[in-house]
């Protein structure tokens, strides 16, 4: 009996890390390939690996003013959206966690409509009413287009968040004589912070590689990394410089991410998700 388990567990581990082994495959093997586009200098088929490295393409690329123009708007969209998403929808989420008010659950499904139908369609109708307002081709034209993408993100999982809290907790401290800030700061948001730093995260990593909404509205005086980087895919022959834009897109999701695991935690982000 014991044995005929034993060999079932064992069965079942090889096949778990059959599919451990093919989903690491599948993921890293793309970003490998772009990583070594980005470092060769000379790649002819049929050769597996390249017959030439070196950085020629990354002193071509990096030398292009467009590139730091791109990236460093780049960063101050992501960084402007991520603040107003936080001004707009924090309060709005504790009120859905905590508050009870006609229309609750309709207006708190309302925020998945703009994941309800396709994107590019919605962003189109979207643009339309953007270029009667004089908002095409703006920074703050693409902030509101990509605060749209956000609003799901920044709604739900912090809805979560503060849905999670010890009550009891909040209520110990109201019975000691503490105010409804007092319990907030001390005992709310210490509980609910890494969960809603999660959703910062994941809202400012979405939003620095959104490209549909940045390149509809955006274009063609708004260029951010990642349209720079269709752009250049589309209009060079030459590979290496969409990889190395490729690697300088992943460059800040990495940091990001590093800092999460660092400073916030992983648990924050199964948390986030109601795991």
């Amino acid at each position: 009996m014991s044995a005929g388990r034993s060999g079932t567990d064992l069965r079942f581990d090889w096949i778990g890390m059959l599919f451990a082994c093919l989903l690491t495959l599948f993921i890293a093997l793309p970003l490998i390939v772009v990583g070594t586009w980005a470092f060769t200098e000379v790649w002819r088929y049929p050769s597996v690996i390249p017959q030439q490295f070196g950085l020629r393409f990354w002193g071509q690329t990096l030398a292009r003013p467009d590139v730091w123009e791109a990236l460093f708007l780049s960063l101050r969209l992501t960084t402007t959206v991520t603040i107003l998403s936080a001004v707009i929808c924090l309060p709005a989420a504790y009120a859905f966690a905590r508050m009870r008010f006609p229309g609750r659950n309709i207006l708190f499904l309302s925020f998945l409509a703009s994941h309800a139908f396709p994107k590019f369609g919605l962003l189109v109708a979207i643009a339309g009413i953007f270029l009667q307002l004089g908002l095409i081709s703006t920074f703050w034209g693409v902030v509101l287009i990509q605060l749209v993408g956000t609003l799901m993100l920044m709604i739900w999982i912090p809805v979560a968040a503060f849905q999670n809290v010890d009550r009891r907790m909040e209520e110990a401290a109201r019975d000691a004589g503490a105010t409804p800030l007092r319990v907030f700061w001390s005992i709310t948001l210490p509980q609910a912070g890494p969960t809603i730093a999660a959703a910062l995260l994941l809202t400012f990593v979405g939003t620095f590689y959104e490209t549909e909404g940045a390149w509809l509205i955006g274009a063609p005086q708004v260029r951010t990394m990642p349209v720079l980087m269709i752009s250049f895919i589309n209009n060079q022959i030459v590979v290496q410089y969409g990889a190395v834009l490729s690697v300088m897109l992943w460059v800040p999701s990495f940091v990001a991410l590093m800092f999460a695991r660092r400073v916030i935690g992983t648990g924050a982000f199964a948390r986030g998700f109601g795991a």
